[in-house]
């Protein structure tokens, strides 16, 4: 009996140490475990962190949908191109607004431009009616009334609204002036330029009579 206890109790010794070392091992293998679990949970929210600002960035810059939140590497990785892609749109997007913009003040401006030039030679260019019946009165070699310089000045300018009233009041306001002078023919009265050489022939008989 002596001699099949003492195997057994040596037995039971290796037995536990070799529990005992396991134990520590196993222990020792989960602090170590333990740890990188730790350091990968917080490589994990770090993650999370930067994915959920990438979200709101790519939503901010009018993204359809947010990226998934397992692809986080990816996530990660692509952080930097996302503010140059929206640099890239807003440079892209800034020479057209510009050129847009300028082509639609040029537009603006042209036709204003153009309306000035036209209305300035136009509004020199058109004489007054002074100017035509002075005109008129010199190219002709006969005394003419005031209907029928009204008549002739209508017909080459058409375009003016010429009545006789006013052609008669500006008629005597020229007499008065001694730019045009006035006869009279029985109850009509006729007009003739004051530079005109019919002048001598009307005055000549009235002179006559008074001497």
């Amino acid at each position: 009996m002596p001699e099949t206890q003492v195997p057994a109790t040596e037995l039971t010794s290796q037995y536990t140490a070799q529990v005992t070392g396991d134990l520590e091992r196993n222990t020792k293998e989960q602090a170590r475990i333990g740890t990188e679990i730790e350091a990968l949970q917080e490589q994990l929210r770090a993650l999370q962190h930067d994915h959920a600002v990438l979200v709101s960035v790519q939503q901010a810059l009018g993204g359809t949908s947010p990226a998934p939140a397992e692809p986080a590497a990816k996530a990660v990785t692509a952080k930097p191109s996302v503010p140059a892609q929206a640099s890239a749109r807003s440079k892209r997007n800034t020479p057209k607004k510009a050129a847009a913009t300028s082509a639609k003040k040029t537009a603006a401006q042209k036709p204003t431009t153009k309306a000035s030039s036209a209305k300035a030679p136009t509004t020199a260019a058109k004489p007054t009616l002074v100017d035509l019946i002075r005109g008129h009165l010199a190219q002709q070699s006969e005394p003419r009334s005031a209907a029928e310089i009204t008549s002739a000045l209508a017909q080459t300018h058409s375009d003016r609204d010429i009545k006789v009233t006013v052609v008669r009041n500006t008629l005597e306001g020229l007499v008065a002036k001694s730019h045009v002078h006035r006869t009279k023919q029985g109850a009509s009265v006729f007009y003739t330029a004051a530079t005109s050489p019919e002048r001598a022939a009307v005055d000549s008989p009235a002179a006559a009579s008074a001497s």
